[in-house]
């Protein structure tokens, strides 16, 4: 989803909740299904490949035309020496870079067309299509031996005149169980579009139906986020974060959507807590995927308001997957002042801003990445830490054991800055192939430039030795503006 990044973090709390997002660059994606959180592979090598969007990149000239960027996975990591740099300006890519066009904004990977490498669905929202502004555009990309080719096919939007920003959010996940992947399209209307059946080079489908989950529609609205993954045993599942028609206020809620031989089905919706990025995987081992979400806003508005399910300084709620679906009922939720997490709730921390799982020490319990975007660290305001917590048979170990780096932490590239907003993404992968996870951490260095930082496994915990930093100047991208390099991985 997109929301205001620097220099407005501080107001996105109060957007958040009663759906007035203000749009700029962080989006999140979602990979294809699986309780093991498989990761992006465009050239087939085994090793987990880092993608990002870059909305607000210069295009030759052209303001905020967008771009979209693979480091590709090495044995000693990702960097700049082995990555891709696409715009609508590359050879084969649909489109012409325009300004606003948001290029990258959100994006979803799987195997498409079924060739064994994965493929990549990128969107245009803010695109003026076929005389409509801010229509928005969709584009899959083909991975291949090489990497991405920059090779692709449009998504046409089947209901222009209904809604705009098509392509907003997007979801990819195997939702029938038929083997194929297949695509789920947001826009700012409530209803989401479903390609079934993954798409040919020549541009088609295997089908196509909707589905209307109880949120708001709306200029602004539609959903917030749309997340993939399988929670009872069954074809991958969604959820879909959005604003709740049930109330005064609107509150942001999450909604669980089974997949089932027919398809993903909005009749047995089930309403979850709230948290805007969402990620699912197996935490426990018990073979069935777990929700783990950020509702990153504070417990109370400025007017004094109780914000629902919710605590200051940011939340993260935990609901484990069962064969009958999410366990609601039993829901946790973890904040700063839960156990030994790292640091204390304070004011607009931003805890669980945004969420990765992934396997960092190969013990087959997926371990909890989380950003805290906002953290302040002495006199540097929203400077950002990322929490590390690791998963065991009960669960996440709030208790011993969890890491938080900065950029103060010894090792780490760069220093503690006022608005560097360390963790505004998170990513947790196996970029070199020796089958323990790595983290990837995005940020808002330089005044919006941001950056990327790889800090490595050793096989039990999550290192600074070997660490780096990824600038966008060596990736292809311009500076000019606020690019806001590695504020949005492809999950």
């Amino acid at each position: 989803m997109h929301r205001q990044l620097r220099p407005a973090l501080a107001t996105a709390t109060a957007a958040a909740l009663t759906g007035g997002l203000l749009a700029l660059v962080a989006a999140p994606a979602t990979a294809a299904d699986s309780t093991h959180v498989p990761q992006a592979d465009f050239n087939g090598d085994g090793r987990g490949d880092i993608a990002s969007s870059v909305t607000g990149a210069h295009v030759s000239g052209k303001a905020r035309a967008g771009q979209f960027v693979v480091l590709y996975g090495t044995s000693t990591g990702v960097s700049s020496a082995r990555r891709h740099t696409l715009s609508q300006n590359s050879g084969g890519v649909p489109g012409t870079a325009e300004t606003d066009d948001s290029f990258g904004y959100d994006h979803a990977y799987a195997d498409f067309n079924g060739d064994g490498y994965d493929d990549v669905a990128v969107s245009a929202p803010y695109e003026d299509a076929a005389g409509d502004k801010d229509g928005g555009t969709l584009a899959v990309l083909w991975g291949s031996a090489s990497g991405l080719t920059g090779k692709g096919i449009t998504v046409t939007d089947p209901a222009r005149s209904s809604h705009d920003l098509w392509g907003k959010n997007l979801a990819a996940g195997d939702f029938d169980g038929d083997g194929r992947a297949d695509l789920a399209v947001g826009s700012d209307n409530a209803t989401i579009h479903v390609y079934k059946g993954g798409f040919t080079t020549a541009g088609t489908s295997g089908g196509r139906y909707t589905i209307t989950p109880p949120i708001l529609g709306g200029e602004v609205d539609g959903p917030v986020n749309l997340s993939a993954g399988d929670v009872d045993g069954g074809p991958t599942d969604l959820v879909v974060d959005g604003y709740e028609t049930a109330s005064e206020y609107g509150w942001n809620r999450n909604y669980f959507i089974p997949g089932t031989a027919s398809g993903l089905d909005v009749s047995a919706a089930t309403s979850l807590k709230p948290g805007v990025i969402t990620a699912i995987g197996d935490i426990d081992r018990d073979g069935y995927g777990d929700i783990v979400s950020g509702a990153y806003w504070n417990s109370t508005l400025e007017d004094g308001t109780t914000v629902p399910d919710s605590a200051k300084g940011g939340k993260v709620w935990v609901t484990h997957g069962s064969d009958a679906g999410p366990l609601t009922d039993s829901a946790t939720g973890i904040t700063q002042n839960t156990g030994n997490v790292p640091g204390t709730a304070e004011g607009d921390d931003y805890f669980g801003y945004e969420l990765d799982l992934g396997d960092i020490n190969a013990d087959g319990f997926l371990d909890l990445a989380v950003g805290v975007a906002g953290e302040n660290i002495g006199t540097a305001t929203d400077t950002g830490t990322v929490t590390v917590l690791y998963g065991t048979a009960n669960g996440l170990n709030t208790s011993s054991g969890a890491q938080s780096f900065s950029q103060d932490s010894a090792g780490v590239p760069g220093s503690d800055e006022k608005d560097d907003g360390f963790g505004l993404d998170v990513k947790i992968d196996d970029v070199t192939g020796d089958g323990r996870a790595d983290l990837v951490v995005g940020s808002a260095e330089n005044d919006g430039n941001g950056a990327i930082t790889y800090l490595p496994s050793n096989g039990a915990k999550i290192t600074t030795s070997g660490a780096r930093s990824v600038s966008p100047s060596t990736s292809g991208v311009s500076t000019s503006g606020t690019p806001y390099f590695g504020s949005n991985f492809a999950d």
